[in-house]
């Protein structure tokens, strides 16, 4: 198991290295010159770029999210799917229109819920990695049914929720402590005049945002979450909220006294720069009421409009909905959770258009795995790969990313079952290194500072495992 390396991808290690370059000067050949000063202008630039993670807690069911539309695979995906597939004839409204044609006349169509991201993706907004998942080292089905772990290596409890949530968010299972966000966030500190509003949750802790040197800021879709007992009176008396508010503060010799302290004064003063810089940042852009989803991804969208105010540059974001875990009730269930994705999502983007920062903030979303294209009843169970969106204006939409998976349950030994490995599991082919690649280096992470963020990075590239997807301009 490979372990991230802090001194590899902290702002310390890029400036000791820009520094280096620098003295070196003319000495140094002009490309690597100009290397280390596209390393510097990549988060000194005075432009604004966000990423934000959309995380689909219980695993989402892919097939029935971005379903086979075209006459042969439908037939043969709502053949193994029984009672849990969609009907071909409710997809027409979201039939998806790439510019990049899948060969064999293959075609897809989104969750007939999922009528606003259809229109993202079909008028070049939004995109579809296909077969996406966490891979240790690039996997064949013959290597998994090896069972040799060694040379083979699996992500830890494949299958498990919790853990399959950390090693999407942090590449290791429950309990790591640090995520891919929060090493792409360590970078980006000193862009922001005030470096704990680079790492923002909406949804509660989120080991995704969780750096060596980034803190994860939690907010609440009402705004900043105050100290009660400092934000208002106390048995309805401000003498002793002023009290409180002075004891919590206290300068002590005691060193976890004095750091409680600290934080709660941090925390005080910045839930005051939040609710002021929200005060001036209203929307036009109309979002879903009664949608969690939305309501997050709507805070997100007035931090981004209060960027001046708050002096952030570089912002890296965590929104979430859970009720995935569909093992039954799935036709009924799903068409709740695809419309309020599909809606929050497109409002979110529309958000962006108004603020003039689409092309500059982009979102993408991950789940815990995909689940089994097999039925188990009125449900599907848990998966491995699944297909996601990236949304934005720097996407290169109305396209198709990575590998279409064969519309099977992996039971055979021909070349169409490689992807899967059993029940119509897909076994990725795509790896999260890869997708958390492309997403970093639009952000400004160099290809130099990728092996900081993502360790495992380096088992995979070239033709078959590219660490550039395109999707992202």
């Amino acid at each position: 198991m490979q372990f991230i390396d802090p001194s590899r991808h902290t702002r310390r290690a890029f400036l000791k290295r820009s520094a280096q370059l620098a003295a070196s000067g003319t000495a140094l050949p002009l490309a690597l010159n100009l290397a280390a000063l596209g390393e510097a202008a990549a988060f000194e630039a005075q432009d604004y770029k966000a990423l934000v993670c959309v995380f689909l807690l219980g695993g989402n069911d892919h097939a029935n999210t971005v379903v086979p539309y075209d006459s042969t695979s439908h037939a043969q995906y709502a053949a193994i799917r029984g009672g849990v597939a969609l009907a071909r004839g409710s997809l027409e409204g979201t039939l998806l229109r790439p510019t990049n044609a899948l060969a064999g006349g293959l075609q897809f169509a989104l969750h007939p819920s999922m009528a606003g991201m259809a229109g993202l993706f079909n008028s070049g907004r939004a995109a579809v990695q296909l077969n996406v998942g966490p891979l240790m080292v690039p996997l064949t089905r013959a290597q998994y049914q090896s069972g040799d772990r060694r040379a083979y290596p699996l992500p830890p409890k494949l299958f498990s929720h919790n853990d399959q949530q950390s090693v999407w968010q942090s590449q290791g299972a429950e309990g790591s402590t640090v995520g891919w966000g929060g090493n792409i966030g360590d970078l980006a500190l000193s862009a922001n005049a005030t470096s704990l509003f680079t790492c923002i949750s909406a949804s509660g802790n989120a080991v995704f945002l969780s750096g060596d040197q980034a803190l994860q800021y939690q907010i609440s879709p009402g705004g900043a979450v105050p100290i009660q007992g400092v934000k208002a009176n106390v048995y309805e008396s401000g003498a002793v909220r002023s009290v409180f508010t002075e004891l919590v503060q206290a300068a002590s010799g005691h060193a976890l006294e004095a750091e409680y302290a600290r934080v709660t004064q941090r925390s005080i003063g910045a839930e005051g720069q939040i609710s002021a810089a929200l005060a001036g940042a209203n929307l036009a852009t109309a979002f879903p009421a009664g949608n969690s989803l939305a309501d997050q991804l709507k805070i997100v969208a007035r931090l981004i409009a209060a960027r001046g105010a708050l002096g952030t540059r570089r912002q890296v974001f965590f929104v979430s909905l859970g009720g995935f875990d569909l093992h039954d009730n799935l036709i009924a269930g799903q068409a709740t959770l695809m419309e309020r994705v599909s809606s929050a999502m497109t409002a979110f983007h529309g958000a962006t258009v108004e603020l003039g920062v689409a092309d500059t903030v982009t979102a993408f979303t991950a789940s815990d795995f995909g689940r089994t294209l097999t039925p188990n009843g009125d449900g599907s169970d848990h998966g491995w790969g699944g297909h996601h969106f990236i949304v934005g204006g720097a996407v290169r939409g109305a396209a198709f990313y990575g590998t279409p998976p064969p519309i099977s349950v992996g039971n055979g030994s021909g070349s169409e079952d490689q992807w899967h490995v059993g029940q119509g599991r897909l076994l990725p082919s795509t790896s999260v290194d890869q997708y958390a690649a492309t997403l970093a280096r639009w952000f400004g992470v160099a290809d130099t500072e990728l092996a900081g963020v993502l360790p495992r990075l380096s088992h995979f590239g070239g033709s078959a495992y590219p660490v550039n997807l395109g999707f992202l301009g």
